[in-house]
């Protein structure tokens, strides 16, 4: 991995993502490119919303008063945007990362993400942005779509980074996770870190055969592995084994096998990222 992406947006979630993008950068010696992304200006001049009944004078006055206090907004969305960016700049030069670029843009993260993705090796976000509803634990809006738009992979960063030692694969054979499989058993990201591999559902052949594949994949990778195959719901019994087991990162394919998985992102993968309080890393 040559390059990583990491947005920021000045939320309690920017920090972390620096923090992340930090320990991403030291295990795999990645350069990082920071975003900040100015959405659409809203409540700018619209010469509709104005009264009919005021006089041409008066709404010509009003609409270039309305007009200056619409760049001033710009203005200062551009300075805060990059004050953002050179505290993120800082934070990630105090975790030890060397390499550090700065992009403040215009428009869509969707965007963005399409012009910068192509030689990025991972992308990394916050689960929850600046108008987050933290109260309800709601994803933040751009979080889902950036799952359902990057061919990279990405990490959801949690609300605060603490040390990772040991990760879990929640496995489900789909083509996602095994992508997820083949990648944690050749990037330096996991060298070193326990692995646990869990699949969630029937212990049958079918089912078996896959998990052995995929911890033979991973063993020739280097990884000593403890692979299990447990019953119930998978949202329920993952979480509680992330929990129980003290698991530190979470590895998952952002799809698994429903029908409409190309319209949104997997209901095991947004129930896993909207609970976990620990960080996750999805493929395509």
């Amino acid at each position: 991995m040559e390059k990583l992406i990491a947005f920021v947006d000045g939320s309690v979630y920017s920090q972390s993502v620096c923090d992340h993008a930090a320990w991403v950068s030291g295990r795999t010696g990645a350069a990082v490119e920071l975003h900040h992304v100015l959405g659409r200006r809203e409540g700018g001049p619209e010469q509709a919303n104005l009264s009919g009944n005021i006089t041409l004078g008066a709404r010509t006055a009003l609409l270039e008063e309305l007009t200056d206090l619409d760049a001033q907004r710009a203005k200062l969305s551009q300075k805060l945007g990059r004050a953002i960016l050179d505290d993120a700049q800082a934070r990630l030069e105090e975790d030890g990362v060397k390499d550090v670029s700065v992009r403040l843009r215009s428009g869509d993260i969707i965007d963005t993400i399409t012009e910068a993705e192509a030689d990025a090796g991972l992308i990394v976000i916050g689960k929850r942005g600046e108008a987050a509803d933290f109260a309800k634990l709601h994803l933040g809006s751009n979080l889902e779509r950036v799952a359902r738009t990057s061919r990279k992979p990405v990490l959801v960063a949690a609300r605060a980074f603490n040390p990772i030692a040991r990760f879990m694969i929640a496995f489900d054979g789909g083509a996602s996770c095994m992508k997820a499989v083949d990648h944690v058993a050749s990037s330096p990201l996991f060298a070193g870190l326990s692995c646990r591999l869990l699949m969630v559902g029937a212990d049958n052949a079918e089912h078996r055969k896959a998990l052995d594949d995929a911890h033979a994949r991973l063993e020739a990778g280097g990884h000593t592995v403890e692979a299990d195959i447990l019953p119930g719901q998978p949202e329920t019994a993952i979480s509680e084994a992330v929990e129980r087991e003290g698991i530190d990162l979470l590895v998952m394919g952002a799809y698994g096998h429903s029908r409409i998985r190309n319209l949104i992102i997997g209901s095991t993968t947004t129930e896993m990222v909207r609970s976990c309080k620990i960080p996750v890393i999805l493929y395509r």
